[in-house]
């Protein structure tokens, strides 16, 4: 058995091995950057979601531990973020204030190395990816507790935005008290509306005789209570720690498997990846049938659908549009078919994107 000196030389050793192989990748980085500058300086692209996401996907499969594939695929992700800041430093938009599970999910999908800008709506989320403010943007579109979030759907009837990947972000509260909270005087509760309800059954049994109040989000609920000697807040690991918080209680919402998924915006399209879904929005008139003929093309070419929603027109009165994810890239000649047939049949057939299945 070595000695504790002879395994920490060989850490060292081992650090400054790693460090030059980073060194190297990021000046691969570099090359990449400069190859694709002198083949169309006009339309350089410089972040490839379908190449990031096939890296994250090799690096997973070939792990041979003991870190966890996803541990080594996180470790991945932020040399991939600090090399591509390299070659394009990245303004990502996102659902805000700071300290939002968007925020959270944001870092989750890009790394720590981007510039991440909070905007108040998902309204102007959208707005700024398409007038150029920001290269991306980041926007919920469905919790498996809560449901879709409508207003997101809502946004693409009349974007031109495309859906350039996704993030799958477990969600988990916290109950935060500040510094001044007397913490067997609290009375009131801050969180945003969807976090006090995924978390109601914890409170009726902890705290059932105090106020619960619903504010824009946890972030500002973490925000307020600072202030405030009889207040606590229901918010995630992100805004406790930019306010400085105590986690008096973690991980208190009811279902243990509570999801979020976000969506990245953005003005290009993506090739495929080997392992891809597609968004799309198709708008039909009110009558028997009509879910029928949508989905049967699907069904017939055995497409797997993972999430159909339905919307109110926002042009027609008594007309729908069906907003639909399934397995498979645009650019597949069954998916083209089926999309033909849709055509024939629909109002409108609207492709949202195609892009990676979410890796981690």
């Amino acid at each position: 058995m070595r000695t504790l000196n002879e395994v920490r030389a060989r850490i060292n050793a081992l650090d400054d091995e790693i460090m030059d192989l980073i060194s190297q990748r990021a000046r691969c980085a570099q090359e990449v950057a400069e190859i694709k500058r002198h083949d169309d300086p006009s339309t350089t692209v410089f972040y490839r979601p379908e190449r990031e996401a096939q890296v994250l996907e090799r690096i997973m499969a070939n792990n041979s531990g003991p870190l966890a594939g996803e541990d080594m695929a996180r470790l991945f992700r932020e040399i991939m973020s600090a090399c591509l800041a390299l070659e394009q430093p990245l303004r990502v938009a996102f659902l805000g204030p700071a300290g939002t599970f968007t925020q959270t999910a944001a870092l989750k999908h890009f790394g720590h190395a981007v510039q991440s800008v909070p905007l108040a709506t998902i309204d102007e989320v959208f707005r700024d990816v398409e007038a150029g403010a920001v290269n991306y943007g980041v926007v919920p579109v469905e919790n498996s507790s809560e449901g879709v979030v409508n207003h997101t759907l809502d946004s693409f009837m009349t974007s031109g935005l495309c859906i350039m990947g996704e993030v799958e972000l477990r969600i988990h509260h916290h109950f935060l008290v500040a510094d001044v909270t007397k913490v067997a005087a609290i009375s009131r509760i801050y969180s945003h509306q969807q976090s006090l309800a995924q978390c109601r059954k914890w409170l009726d049994a902890h705290f059932p005789g105090a106020e619960r109040v619903a504010l824009p989000s946890n972030a500002e609920a973490a925000r307020r209570i600072r202030g405030e000697w009889h207040s606590a807040a229901i918010a995630g690991e992100t805004a406790g720690a930019l306010y400085d918080l105590q986690t008096l209680h973690a991980c208190i919402e009811d279902n243990p498997n509570n999801t979020t998924r976000f969506l990245i915006i953005g003005r290009e399209e993506v090739v495929a990846s080997g392992r891809d879904k597609t968004s799309i929005m198709v708008s039909v008139q009110n009558g028997a049938g009509a879910l029928y003929r949508v989905l049967e093309p699907f069904n017939r070419q055995d497409i797997s659908l993972t999430r159909i929603e339905t919307r109110p027109s926002q042009i027609d009165i008594w007309s729908y549009v069906f907003f639909i994810d399934f397995e498979g890239h645009q650019s597949d000649p069954i998916v083209q078919s089926v999309f033909a047939e849709l055509r024939a049949g629909a109002a409108e057939v609207k492709i949202l994107g195609s892009y990676p299945r979410a890796v981690l």
